[in-house]
C-alpha cells in the first residue's frame, strides 16, 4: 500500500512537472496582437495589425502569415497582411489565427461615410510624398520635371498648392471633373507619365486626391490640428537571422487624434547589410550579428525602429569567454556581445600592440631600435607606459594638427598662404599643449580682434557666410549635419528651416575690417535673420532650444559658445570621444563621424555615454581618453576573428584592419627606405604628416585620398581602394628610387650587417615591428645567400615586404 501511494505520488509530480513545462513553454511563446482594439475613424480609415510571439529570447513576427477573418465585413474589412479598413459605422472583431493560437480584436467604426474633409498639409502632401512625386528624382528636383514643378519633399507648401492649382492653365486640378484631372490621370496611369503608374485609380490615397479636388482643392483649413510627433511599433526586436519584422507607424496631432500612416510614411536602414526595410515597412534581417536602425518619416517627423540581431548560439554551447576587464569600455563592450551572442577574441601581442599604438596615436612607425627595445621589455605596464609617453612627442600634435586642419579647414586657396600657416601653427599648438578641448571650441567660436593674434577666427575667412559658418561648426563640433535644413525640413532627420536659421543667427553679426595691422574681426553688425519661406524673424537659437522672444545682447557667438560646451550639451562631448573612439578603432560608436541624427544611433548608445562623461570629468583632456581606451582590453584585441564573430564589423568583438592616411602610408615608406622626400615649397626633411598646406603637389598623396579641405566633411579623405593605388605601391619607379638609394638606409644596412640572420630581424622590426618568425628567418636568409646581388636581393625583400597587408594596413 505504501509502495503504491509512493507511487502515485511520483507519477502525479511528473504530470505536474509535464503540465508546468508546457505552460511555461505556452507563456514563452504567447500570440502578441497589437493593438489590443482598434478604432477607425472617418473614410477610408485604416489599420496595420502586428502579430508576434516571444520564443527564446527572440521576437517572431507572424504578421504577414497569420490568417485573418472579420465577424462583419459590412463594418470592417482585413486583408491578408493585417490591415484593417473601416466601412460603415459599428462594431466587429477580427479573429486572428497564428501559430496554433486564436486571439480576437474588437474594432470600432466611426463616420465611414461622412463627407472627407482634406487638408492640403495633412492629407496631400503625404500622399506626394509617399509615391516620389516631390523627390529629388522627379518633381522635386531644382528645375522640376516636364514644366512641373514641385518643393523638394513638399518643404514649401505654398508654392506646392500654386503649382497644383494655378499653373499649367488649370488642366492639373480640375475641381469640376477631378478624374480628369492631371494630377490623377498621370498618376494613375489615364495618360503616358514619365514615372509610371503610382496610384491605382480606386485606392485610398486616389480618393483623398480626387476629394481635394471636388472639394474646391483649397489651401489647408486654419483650424487643422497639426502633426505632433509620430511613433513606430515596435521600438525595438531580437530578430533571428534572415527573418522579418512589419512596422506601423502612428501620427499623434495636436488634437489628440491619432491614424496609422504606415502605407504614406518613407522608411529607410542605415546599415543595409544589417537589415533592410521595403516601402511598406516590413524589415528583413540579414545573416550577420549586430543592430540595425529603421527610419520611418512623416511630415518631417521622424523615428527609429531598432532591429537587434544576435549570433546564433554556437551548437556546443560554449560561455561566453571569461577574459580580464580593464575598464568601464570592456564592461560595456562585453555587455553588447553578450546581447548578440557574440564572442571576443584575444589579446594581440606586444609586437601588434607597439605597431598599433604608433600608427594611431602618432601616424608614424616605430624604429628597429624602439621595437626591440620594447618587445625585450619585460615589465607589466609597458603598454601604458608607451601611449603616455607617444602623447609627449612633436609626431603627436603633427598628426592630430593634420587631421583637425582638415575639418577645421585649414586651406590656403581660402587664406592666403600667411594666414593659413599661422591657422595651422594656432591648431597644432592647442594638441602640443593638450588645451582642454572646450576651451579650443570656445576660443574659434567667440574669436574676436586682429587675425594675426587672433588666428582661430581664421574660420570666419574660410566658411564666409553665416549659413555656412554654423553648417561648418556644427559638424566639426557637434557632428550635426544641418545644411540641408537651409533649403527644406531635412529629410533624415528632425530639423527644419527654422532650426538652420536660428544656428545661423548666431554668426550674421560677424564682420571683419581692414587696419594697417591687418584684419580685424569685428562681431558687431547689426543684423536680423528672417526665414526665407514666410519672411518671419527667426531669433537666434541652438538646436532643440526654444526660441527667444528678443535677440540676445551682445555677441551672440559667446551664448552659442557657452551652450555648446556645458558639461550637460548632448552633442559636444559625445562627438568629439566619437572621433577619437572612430581613429583609435577604425569606426565610430556613430558612423559616419559626423553624422550624428536621431536616424542614425550609435551601435553602443550606453558606451558612447560613459566614454563623454568621462570626457568631461577630465576637463576635456584628450591625453586621458586616449589613455583610457588604449588602456581597455577592447582596444588590445587581436585581428583575427573567430568563427562566432567573423562577421561582427561594428560591436569590436575583435580589432579592425584600418585603412592609413596617404600621408602616413607614405611616411612609413620613407621612413624604412630612409629616403625622405623633397616636397615643392616646403623645407627638406619635412614628412607628409607635417604639411600644413593641403595643396602642396604630390601624385602618391592625391592619388591615395588626401583632401582639399573644401568642405568640414570627413568624407573628403577617401578611403577606398583602388586598382591604381595597388599598381602604385607594386611600380611606382618613385618607390623603386628609394629602395635603390645609395644614401638609404637599406644600403647602410646591407654594408654594415654581414650576418644574413640579423640582416633580416632588422628588417623585419624595421617593416613590421616585430620578429620574423623561424620559417620567415630562414627563407629570406636563404635567399640573400642565394643572390648572386646582396644588395639588389636586400631591395627585392624589402619591396616585398612593403607589398604586403601586414604593411599597409594598421592591425
Amino acid at each position: 500500500m505504501r509502495t503504491t501511494r509512493k507511487c502515485c505520488q511520483r507519477i502525479a509530480a511528473c504530470f505536474a512537472a509535464v503540465t508546468l513545462l508546457f505552460a511555461v513553454s505556452n507563456a514563452q511563446a504567447q500570440l502578441a496582437v497589437h493593438p489590443p482594439k482598434v478604432v477607425l475613424g472617418g473614410p477610408d480609415s485604416r489599420w496595420q495589425m502586428l502579430v508576434s510571439h516571444d520564443e527564446a529570447g527572440l521576437s517572431f513576427d507572424s504578421t504577414r502569415t497569420a490568417e485573418y477573418r472579420s465577424a462583419n465585413v459590412d463594418v470592417a474589412s482585413v486583408s491578408p497582411d493585417g490591415v484593417v479598413r473601416g466601412i460603415s459605422d459599428g462594431e466587429t472583431v477580427i479573429r486572428i489565427s497564428a501559430d496554433g493560437q486564436t486571439q480576437t480584436v474588437p474594432v470600432t467604426v466611426q463616420g465611414a461615410t461622412a463627407k472627407r474633409r482634406v487638408h492640403f498639409e495633412n492629407d496631400v502632401l503625404p500622399v506626394l510624398s509617399r509615391f516620389g512625386c516631390n523627390s529629388s528624382g522627379c518633381h522635386g528636383k531644382a528645375e522640376g520635371q516636364n514644366g512641373f514643378k514641385l518643393s523638394i519633399f513638399g518643404f514649401d507648401p505654398a508654392a506646392d498648392l500654386a503649382a497644383l492649382t494655378q499653373e499649367g492653365r488649370g488642366r492639373r486640378t480640375n475641381r469640376t471633373d477631378p478624374d480628369n484631372s492631371l494630377l490623377l490621370l498621370k498618376a494613375s496611369g489615364g495618360m503616358p507619365h514619365g514615372g509610371g503608374i503610382r496610384i491605382r485609380r480606386n485606392s485610398g490615397e486616389y480618393r483623398v486626391l480626387h476629394d481635394w479636388i471636388l472639394g474646391g482643392a483649397n489651401a489647408s483649413y486654419p483650424d487643422a490640428a497639426k502633426l505632433a510627433s509620430i511613433l513606430i511599433t515596435p521600438q525595438d526586436s531580437r530578430m533571428a537571422m534572415e527573418a522579418t519584422r512589419q512596422l506601423q507607424v502612428t501620427a499623434r496631432f495636436s488634437d489628440g487624434r491619432e491614424i496609422d500612416v504606415t502605407h504614406l510614411a518613407k522608411f529607410q536602414s542605415n546599415s543595409e547589410p544589417l537589415a533592410t526595410v521595403d516601402e511598406y515597412g516590413l524589415v528583413t534581417a540579414s545573416d550577420s550579428p549586430g543592430e540595425a536602425a529603421i527610419m520611418a518619416s512623416y511630415l518631417g517627423q521622424v523615428d527609429v525602429f531598432r532591429a537587434i540581431v544576435p549570433q546564433p548560439q554556437p551548437e556546443n554551447g560554449s560561455d561566453f569567454p571569461q577574459e580580464p576587464v580593464l575598464n568601464f569600455i570592456d564592461e560595456l563592450v562585453d555587455a553588447k556581445l553578450r546581447k548578440l551572442n557574440i564572442h571576443p577574441v584575444g589579446l594581440c601581442s606586444d609586437a601588434d600592440f607597439l605597431r598599433r599604438a604608433y600608427l594611431d596615436i602618432i601616424g608614424t612607425l616605430p624604429t628597429a631600435a624602439a621595437a626591440r627595445e620594447f618587445l625585450e621589455d619585460v615589465s607589466a605596464a609597458k603598454r601604458s607606459k608607451l601611449v603616455a609617453s607617444l602623447l609627449t612627442r612633436k609626431e603627436y600634435a603633427d598628426f592630430q594638427a593634420l587631421k583637425w586642419s582638415d575639418v577645421l579647414r585649414v586651406d590656403r586657396l581660402a587664406l592666403g598662404h600667411k594666414q593659413a600657416y599661422v591657422y595651422y601653427r594656432w591648431v597644432r599648438d592647442a594638441f602640443a599643449r593638450n588645451r582642454p578641448f572646450d576651451d579650443v571650441a570656445r576660443e574659434i567660436i567667440t574669436a574676436t580682434g586682429p587675425l594675426a593674434q587672433n588666428p582661430a577666427g581664421n574660420i570666419f575667412k574660410v566658411a564666409k557666410k553665416p549659413g555656412e559658418v554654423a553648417a561648418t561648426l556644427s559638424q566639426v563640433f557637434m557632428g550635426i549635419r544641418i545644411e540641408c535644413a537651409q533649403c527644406h525640413h531635412h529629410p533624415f532627420d528632425q530639423w527644419s528651416q527654422r532650426d538652420y536659421y536660428g544656428m545661423e543667427a548666431f554668426f550674421t553679426q560677424v564682420n571683419f575690417k581692414s587696419t594697417p595691422a591687418g584684419q580685424v574681426l569685428i562681431p558687431n553688425k547689426k543684423s536680423t535673420t528672417k526665414h526665407p519661406r514666410t519672411g518671419d524673424v527667426v531669433q537666434a537659437h541652438a538646436l532643440l532650444q526654444d526660441e527667444p522672444a528678443e535677440t540676445p545682447e551682445g555677441d551672440r557667438r559667446r551664448v552659442f559658445a557657452e551652450w555648446l560646451t556645458a558639461d550637460d550639451n548632448r552633442w559636444f562631448a559625445r562627438n568629439i570621444v566619437n572621433r577619437v573612439w572612430a581613429q583609435l578603432m577604425g569606426r565610430g560608436l556613430v558612423t559616419p563621424v559626423d553624422d550624428f541624427r536621431v536616424t542614425n544611433p550609435p551601435t553602443n548608445p550606453v558606451l558612447l555615454d560613459a566614454l563623454a562623461k568621462s570626457f568631461v570629468e577630465s576637463d576635456f583632456d584628450l591625453h586621458e581618453l586616449i589613455q583610457t581606451i588604449t588602456s581597455s582590453r577592447t582596444y588590445q584585441l587581436v585581428t583575427t576573428p573567430l568563427e562566432m564573430n567573423e562577421r561582427d564589423e561594428q560591436n569590436y568583438s575583435r580589432a579592425l584592419f584600418k585603412r592609413l592616411d596617404a600621408e602616413v602610408r607614405f611616411d612609413m615608406i620613407c621612413q624604412v627606405t630612409g629616403a625622405s622626400e623633397k616636397f615643392k615649397g616646403v623645407p627638406s626633411g619635412s614628412r607628409a604628416i607635417e604639411l600644413w598646406d593641403s595643396q602642396v603637389p604630390h601624385y602618391f598623396l592625391s592619388l591615395f585620398g588626401r583632401p582639399v579641405r573644401a568642405t568640414a566633411c570627413e568624407c573628403e579623405r577617401a578611403t577606398q581602394p583602388s586598382v591604381a593605388q595597388v599598381l602604385h605601391v607594386l611600380n611606382s619607379p618613385r618607390i623603386e628610387e628609394k629602395l635603390s638609394s645609395e644614401a638609404g638606409l637599406l644600403a647602410t644596412l646591407e654594408a654594415s650587417i654581414s650576418d644574413d640572420e640579423k640582416l633580416v630581424e632588422e628588417m623585419f622590426l624595421m617593416f613590421y615591428s616585430r620578429f620574423p618568425s623561424s620559417e620567415e628567418q630562414v627563407s629570406v636568409s636563404r635567399y640573400l645567400a642565394e643572390a648572386d646581388s646582396r644588395r639588389k636581393a636586400v631591395e627585392d625583400v624589402a619591396w616585398s615586404l612593403m607589398n604586403t597587408v601586414e604593411f599597409l594596413f594598421n592591425h
